[in-house]
């Protein structure tokens, strides 16, 4: 259930719901867990639109993205790693209509702590999240 931040300068992307809406599929489909309810409404990703002047190098050029995932402790083997960087690189390029913004975006991948990861107002482990995945699939399959 990955969380995606995406900061930019304001006016980089044209749809920026259908960029956080692309985002949190991307990761979600790289990550391959299961297409439940409990999955689709806790993977999301958010879009923050900055001011240009808030971002900058050390030669002062702002036009970067920065991409953060967060995910719970090893949800992305190394095969995931570099999936999900290079399909959210390619991901805000087309998003901003600029194919060299590939060589401005920083995509980091954060894990995590076991116990980190707040849901439902609690803090929830991985073998937690696991069996309450193991009981939503269970719940749908009886149905």
């Amino acid at each position: 259930m990955p969380m995606i931040d995406v900061y930019a300068v304001a006016g980089t992307f044209a749809d920026i719901h259908k960029l956080a809406k692309d985002a949190a599929a991307v990761v979600k489909a790289v990550e391959q867990i299961p297409d439940i309810p409990m999955f689709r409404k806790n993977t999301a990703a958010f879009i923050h639109e900055m001011p240009k002047e808030s971002i900058a190098n050390v030669d002062g050029d702002h036009n970067y993205v920065r991409v953060q995932v967060l995910t719970n402790a090893g949800a992305l083997d190394r095969d995931k790693q570099i999936a999900v960087v290079e399909q959210l690189t390619d991901l805000v390029a087309k998003a901003a209509n600029d194919p060299e913004l590939k060589t401005r975006t920083w995509v980091l991948l954060t894990e995590a702590v076991p116990g980190g990861w707040g849901l439902w107002g609690q803090a929830q482990t991985n073998e937690e999240i696991v069996a309450a995945a193991r009981a939503e699939i269970g719940r749908l399959k009886g149905r």
